[in-house]
């Protein structure tokens, strides 16, 4: 939920951000009326619940003929205060439906839409395998080939975009998501398995429920959600809390199963483990002060960076534009590795700045003190991929040789017993 008080202020950098979103810049005109016949409701209940008061006072002390007209008005002036008291909730609901509506304000980012990103630095050289004298294979004939990725048992029991993780595939997973959490808590985050249901509120909070609701999955019987991301379950730790970050941001690093009905994505990277409806991940969550988010931003990238070392990937940081945010999101940078066979960048990781946003649908405050007095204010959240299944492909990609092996990058051994060479099985 947007801060009303900039709406208020300044509607026209709202109705900008709608615009810069592709979203509908009317619906800021629509919330301030909303809000303007919620205050005057609000003002005709009090003034009617005031008089309320003080003809009780009145009938306390009157006798007679008098205590008997105070009391026919004294029942009036009730009813109109019970029917403006409903007026000024059925103006509050209104007015929180509409703004629950209205995206984050955006905060910097490149105008346009989907392909008008910005390349903000470019890292690693892709290899060149013609020059190394053989074809790259893609991920999944390699993954054949290790007997790591099996997606026809996948499609068999689960049905198209399902897949097994087998042998050195569910060890490279492992040693991907371990090395993840590792790095994560040497940089002082703490390590959470987070639930993979939440409760609506909950989804609703992140802004989850909003124009993409359909990539979600519901259990209807139980009304719970199927998280997409750990981020939700995070960013609903504290909510209704009010937090003390005298001491810096909270950081949590999630570990979970991820769900996506991909519900968009009919005929897009049906090959193979790119795009599919369950995997795992950690990601890392900040809840930070409003003043510190946009460097936290930039040391949540900075450790996203990190893990990409450790794969050993050539990768393209880009600064993603206005039109491709998330409803939640300020601002959000991608990492995008290369990926050999389809000669185009892969995303693997996004950190997204989503400043008071969720914080604000959630509850989750921080104590500050105003001319000498406590006060409450929402903190700002962050979020950013540190490791997923996708990372797999372009490892796969990247790494392999001429024979089908693929080298395991030396920042990932530790974590598979010290073993330096995935080797096909004949």
């Amino acid at each position: 939920m947007i801060d009303l008080k900039i709406l208020r202020e300044d509607p026209d950098r709202v109705r900008a951000s709608q615009t810069a979103r592709g979203d509908d810049p009317g619906l800021v005109d629509r919330v301030l009326d909303a809000d303007s016949r919620r205050r005057s409701a609000l003002t005709d209940y009090e003034t009617r619940r005031a008089e309320q008061k003080t003809l009780g006072k009145q009938v306390a002390q009157a006798k007679g003929d008098e205590k008997a007209d105070l009391l026919v008005r004294t029942k009036h002036v009730a009813d109109q205060v019970k029917a403006l008291q409903a007026d000024a909730s059925a103006a509050e609901e209104d007015l929180d439906r509409l703004l629950f509506q209205i995206s984050n304000v955006v905060e910097d980012a490149p105008p346009g839409g989907e392909d008008d990103f910005v390349v903000l630095r470019t890292e690693g050289t892709p290899r060149d395998f013609a020059a190394e004298g053989f074809t790259p294979r893609d991920h999944l004939e390699l993954g054949e080939g290790l007997r790591a990725i099996d997606t026809e048992r996948g499609a068999k029991v689960s049905g198209a975009r399902f897949y097994y993780l087998t042998g050195v595939g569910a060890r490279l997973e492992l040693a991907l998501l371990n090395a993840a959490v590792d790095q994560a808590v040497e940089a002082g985050f703490t390590p959470v398995i987070t639930p993979t249901l939440v409760k609506p509120e909950i989804m609703r909070g992140t802004g989850f429920l909003g124009k993409h609701a359909d990539e979600v999955y519901r259990l209807e019987a139980d009304d719970l959600y199927l998280v997409g991301t750990s981020e939700v379950a995070l960013a609903g730790y504290h909510s209704d809390e009010i937090l003390d970050l005298s001491d810096g941001p909270k950081r949590y690093a999630g570990w979970s199963a991820c769900y996506r009905r991909e519900a968009g994505s009919y005929g897009k990277d049906t090959r193979g483990i790119i795009r599919v409806h369950q995997f795992h991940k950690v990601e890392m969550f900040s809840y930070c002060r409003v003043e510190d988010a946009a460097d936290e931003h930039q040391r949540l990238l900075a450790w996203e960076e990190q893990m990409l070392a450790k794969a050993g990937l050539p990768y393209r940081v880009i600064d993603t534009a206005a039109g491709d945010l998330g409803s939640s999101a300020a601002r959000k940078f991608d990492c995008e590795a290369w990926l050999p066979t389809q000669e185009r960048y892969l995303e693997l990781t996004s950190t997204s700045n989503c400043a008071t946003f969720q914080a604000r649908r959630l509850g989750v405050r921080e104590r500050t003190e105003v001319d000498g007095r406590s006060e409450t204010r929402a903190v700002a959240t962050l979020n950013g991929t540190l490791g997923t299944t996708r990372w797999i492909v372009a490892i796969l990609e990247n790494h392999q040789q001429a024979d089908g092996s693929v080298v395991v990058p030396e920042g990932l051994r530790p974590y598979l017993g010290g073993l330096e060479v995935l080797e096909p099985v004949g």
